[in-house]
């Protein structure tokens, strides 16, 4: 089938319906979640294949057998006047052609805006219907300007699909897909390509160190290389604890945190984890008057047992405070109390100054967790380190806006697990929700991967402006990612019937309309694409002399 071969007509529908097409090709030629083209009276209409119907003028023709009993002529003859298959159509964009040129309307001097529009009206009964060409796909997902990405290509053709970088960092975002989809993969290629644009910086909190140094794929037993091997001009690695190390591999800087950066808020965030009591806020509010804010934590720590003096219970009784509830909070900190990363000062820089120095000079900086892999260390730290981004971010956005300073370099903070930062038990009480709602003017958004987005609070949920997923087996993870968005009932059935691998339902701000495509593989072609000639190592540079394309 060619390209602009026509597929079918229009044979009815509406708006709210979506559109009825009849095919003239066999069925098994078209597949759910299509991109398809109707022209139509100086429009073009885009839109999705969405459904599939056997349909017959009369059951008997559908429900009898024929085949054998006449002629193998009047057979294809019967099947072709009288069963047919019905193709559901949701359109979704429309561009106003003109009059063509030979029409009597056509004005060579007339200025008309093609740019696709949503959809709002519909197309004439019997518009022909194809197959969308490559400048179908381009006029569509090509931005206008050089900051389109190519995540990936369609399912039919192949054509190329980018996506706008410029919007994907304007708000929040999200990728999803159920465990060995292959999103971190996914992830990994995004980040580059958003890196490579030079519009944004990247915090990645990389709970399970596969970011910056790479690891090993679980189907194919071959290494895939992490963000800080091919781009290390751009992006600095960072490992949580001193002299740690990263999957064996030296860091370019470590991050300890001193006591004085332990707020109250950070531990009642970890009521969860520390199964803190009800009396614990009251308990940390007295901590703080008697020590001040700064030192409560190292002061409350170097308390000892006992009843003497510069004991625990010598404390609370002098300030008020339940003997019991400080004892049971001080049991309850020791956890944080033992941590290695945390220290009472610093000989040298702040290690988050430094990070955040980083940051705002366009570089980006990926955090591995090393051996701090529990959830209480990725709440803990993941919460101080985005607070004190949220302070300086607004800081300088206030500082750019009111006094004519700088602008602030966009900065995108990428959360793995976020459910477990962003449900609804933790979201009012992280930064993360106080990103994702408000942060925008700032030029901080989130991008936040998951295998269960219908854990992660609807209120944080509806503040994503692009969505990237992978298959999803369960329902409700579906129906948290189509959450808001228009003909979601349409879309339901395509995301829950994509390839486990290697294909992804791009939605929402960061591309004009809804498609199913094959997502680009993360191998050694995608690097020499994406990386300009003074990046590539010099291992690099010799292997793509000799064209060796083989996958990481």
């Amino acid at each position: 089938m060619t390209p602009a071969e026509n597929i079918g007509f229009v044979i009815g529908g509406s708006l709210k319906e979506g559109l009825f097409v009849r095919l003239t090709v066999p069925a098994e030629r078209i597949q759910e979640g299509a991109f398809v083209v109707i022209e139509s009276n100086g429009l073009k209409f885009y839109g999705l294949v969405v459904n599939l119907s056997l349909k017959s003028y009369d059951p008997r023709y559908s429900q009898d057998l024929i085949t054998g009993r006449m002629s193998d002529k009047i057979t294809t003859l019967l099947h072709n006047q009288t069963l047919f298959t019905e193709m559901e159509v949701l359109p979704v964009l429309m561009q106003n052609t003109g009059p063509e040129l030979g029409d009597p309307n056509y004005d060579p001097n007339a200025i008309v805006d093609r740019s696709p529009i949503p959809v709002k009206t519909l197309p004439i009964h019997q518009a022909p219907v194809r197959l969308a060409t490559e400048f179908d796909v381009s006029e569509v997902f090509k931005p206008k300007e050089k900051n389109g990405f190519v995540i990936g290509t369609t399912r039919e053709q192949g054509h190329p699909v980018h996506i706008d970088m410029d919007k994907l960092i304007q708000r929040s975002s999200g990728i999803f897909g159920a465990t060995g989809t292959g999103k971190s993969y996914l992830t990994r290629m995004i980040l580059a390509g958003l890196i490579q644009s030079k519009q944004a910086a990247v915090l990645v909190f990389d709970m399970h160190n596969e970011y910056a140094y790479g690891d090993i794929s679980p189907d194919t037993d071959i290494k895939a290389p992490g963000l800080c091997e091919k781009m290390k001009k751009r992006v600095k690695s960072c490992a949580l604890g001193a002299s740690a190390k990263i999957a064996g591999n030296q860091p370019d800087f470590d991050l300890v945190l001193e006591y004085s950066d332990i707020l109250p808020s950070d531990i009642e965030m970890l009521t969860r984890e520390l199964n803190l009591r009800e009396t614990t806020p009251a308990t940390l509010s007295a901590l703080v008057q008697s020590f001040g804010l700064n030192k409560w934590f190292e002061s409350f720590k170097n308390l000892t047992m006992g009843e003497g003096e510069g004991s625990i219970i010598d404390w609370a009784r002098n300030n008020n405070v339940n003997e019991a509830a400080a004892l049971g909070l001080y049991n309850k900190l020791e956890r944080l109390f033992r941590l290695n990363y945390l220290v009472p000062k610093l000989a040298g820089p702040s290690s988050i100054v430094k990070i955040i120095d980083y940051l705002k000079n366009g570089y980006s900086v990926i955090l591995s967790f090393g051996e701090y892999e529990t959830d209480l260390d990725y709440l803990l730290v993941t919460n101080i380190l985005t607070r004190k981004i949220r302070e300086e971010w607004e800081r300088m956005t206030n500082e750019y806006r009111n006094q004519g300073g700088v602008k602030p370099t966009p900065l995108v903070i990428a959360l793995e697990e976020a459910h477990k930062l962003l449900n609804r038990e933790m979201a009012g009480q992280t930064t993360f929700s106080t990103i994702a709602r408000e942060m925008r003017k700032y030029f901080v958004t989130l991008l936040i991967i998951d295998q269960r987005p219908s854990q992660i609070y609807d209120e944080v949920m509806s503040q994503l402006g692009t969505r990237i997923s992978g298959w999803l087996g369960d329902d409700e993870d579906i129906a948290a990612v189509l959450s808001g968005l228009s003909g979601r009932d349409s879309l339901r059935g395509m995301l829950a019937r994509l390839q486990p691998k290697e294909e992804v339902l791009l939605l929402g701000y960061g591309v004009p309309m809804p498609i199913p495509i094959r997502s680009r593989r993360y191998d050694a072609q995608f690097w020499q694409e994406i990386l300009s000639e003074d990046e590539l190592s010099e291992t690099d540079r010799q292997k793509f002399r000799e064209m060796v394309f083989d996958d990481f």
